[in-house]
């Protein structure tokens, strides 16, 4: 892996093959190793390029006290600018796709912006449902859920956290293959408890843009097993741009690229073939 300085820290970012950059953008708690199956299968035809956002893998702790999308999205930038990567094709996964998504409300149109986007498990805010924003900081899980990582850690947290949400909405969500689920939950345990209560905090807070100014190509693709506010979000994102469009994906759940991999591999590779074409 490359090492990018910041101000305040230092991202740590890989890059792989040749070709139009194709840049994909983790979930929370997770790393860039979620994505070795999209590595695996497109590094022979673009320059694929993944990053450890703040918090996450080997970028690990920086020194801010309080993480935001926003932020995120300017360290994107700056990986993006450091490598002299102009229009990229994006590709976000769960918070990932709140990175992209701001991404493109910052760069709406096509001669400056992405060329395309895709966004799996796609979201939109947490929780996923229209919480209005002046009311976030009173309904705030944040305290919480700092008592819950100083008494049980991170893993214990994040397993409970799945608990509550499987008892919700009754679905498999995380993910639908054993494997899948335990190496998510072993990364979330390699993640320091004030990082992993700065990353919620981030996605908690963060407004959503409209997106409706977007002209990017934006594909949206959840698992049949994704929790149901979160599939309407994705619709939600899809109708908003102006070139978007849904899939869902049988047998996978919330991390649909890892669930269902070939398949993931080949909406991407139709969807990249499409942009080309036209």
């Amino acid at each position: 892996m490359a090492e990018l300085a910041l101000a305040d820290g230092t991202i740590w970012y890989e890059t792989v093959g040749d070709g139009p950059p194709l840049v994909f953008v983790h979930g929370g708690w997770m790393n860039g190793r979620a994505w070795n199956p999209q590595v695996d299968r497109f590094a022979d035809e673009y320059r694929v390029v993944t990053l450890d956002v703040r918090g996450h893998g080997e970028t690990g702790v920086t020194e801010l006290d309080r993480y935001s999308i926003e932020l995120f999205t300017d360290d994107l930038e700056a990986l993006l600018a450091h490598l002299e990567i102009d229009r990229p094709l994006l590709c976000g996964l769960s918070l990932g796709s709140m990175v992209v998504q701001e991404y493109l409300d910052r760069h709406p149109e096509r001669s400056d912006g992405a060329a395309g986007a895709i966004l799996g498990g796609a979201v939109r805010s947490m929780p996923p449902v229209d919480l209005p924003t002046p009311l976030k900081p009173f309904w705030s899980p944040l305290p919480a859920l700092s008592a819950s990582l100083s008494l049980s850690g991170p893993e214990r947290t994040f397993r409970t956290m799945l608990r509550s949400i499987q008892a919700t909405t009754g679905e498999r969500w995380l993910s639908v293959d054993p494997e899948v689920r335990a190496d998510a939950i072993a990364d979330v345990g390699d993640i320091a408890a004030n990082e992993f209560l700065k990353i919620f905090g981030a996605l908690y807070r963060y407004d959503p843009p409209a997106l409706t100014d977007v002209e990017t190509p934006t594909l949206v693709v959840h698992g049949d097993q994704e929790a149901p506010p979160v599939k309407r979000q994705g619709r939600q994102i899809a109708s908003a741009v102006a070139d978007g469009e849904c899939l869902v994906l049988s047998e996978s759940g919330h991390l649909v690229n890892r669930d269902r991999p070939r398949t993931f591999n080949a909406a991407t590779a139709a969807f990249l073939d499409g942009l080309a074409a036209a």
